[in-house]
């Protein structure tokens, strides 16, 4: 239970009991519960919208969404999305990359992500909620969100160092290993098979495969590994994946 508090304390602003004494080894063990934090986002999303939508229009619900969500996350993948997005576009070396991700302040080319990022969500979302199965793309999409964390964790190596980022943040991507992959895969997988095995659920799935192996590559290309920055930066990707992929005609 303490692992399933600790992971709801790191990815939401919701109250868990204790959240003061939980630390980055407590955070790093919970990562398996990662995807299971996302139902539980999703689900709030969804009967948000479902309240909403017999009295305003998709648009409109949409954004309520998109603002629900920034509120219940405390926009921290959003943040994530514009200190990578400045430090990719104007970082000449990896060093001088983590420098301009360290700068809170939002640059250009992080203002740029994130207009496109919202514009893509409140587009798709509102297309979304005239389809037949839209509940449940609603609900996976933070769910595969936060599963993309734990793929690319997985697979690569933090690329700060003390000196240049906090320990705290490389404790918890330590510890989102292979067994915290396999964990919230197996609850992927079980919300997917829930779903009735609809078609699209799994071409999301793919989506989110897809995305998250093209830019983890292309930050180990740049990097040599992944920020906690990268990995929210990465979530807020695989989302607008999910959400193409509900919508795709």
């Amino acid at each position: 239970m303490r692992a399933l508090l600790a992971a709801v304390a790191f990815l939401t602003r919701i109250p868990v009991p204790g959240a003061a004494s939980i630390g980055a080894s407590d955070v790093a063990r919970s990562a398996a519960w990662f995807p299971l934090v996302g139902l539980l986002l999703g689900s709030i999303y969804a009967l948000a919208a479902v309240l909403l939508k017999t009295h305003l229009p998709a648009g409109i619900v949409a954004v309520v969404v998109v603002l629900l969500d920034a509120l219940c996350t405390g926009a921290l993948h959003f943040d994530g999305l514009a200190d990578t997005a400045d430090g990719l576009g104007g970082g000449k070396n990896k060093e001088d990359v983590l420098r301009i991700m360290r700068d809170h302040a939002i640059g250009s080319y992080g203002g740029v992500a994130l207009v496109l990022a919202i514009a893509f969500k409140i587009t798709a979302l509102a297309a979304l909620m005239g389809q037949q199965h839209w509940i449940t793309g609603l609900i996976l999409t933070p769910a595969l969100g936060r599963w993309s964390m734990l793929l690319l964790a997985a697979n690569l190596p933090y690329a700060g160092t003390v000196a240049t980022l906090p320990q705290r943040m490389g404790s918890v991507i330590d510890g989102m290993n292979g067994r915290s992959l396999l964990w919230g895969s197996v609850v992927v997988l079980l919300s997917l098979a829930a779903a009735g095995m609809l078609a699209r659920a799994w071409i999301a799935l793919g989506a989110v495969s897809v995305t998250t192996l093209a830019f983890g590559l292309f930050c180990r290309k740049r990097l040599g590994g992944i920020t906690g920055d990268i990995l929210g930066a990465n979530l807020q990707l695989c989302e607008i994946a999910v959400l193409l992929a509900f919508v795709w005609s």
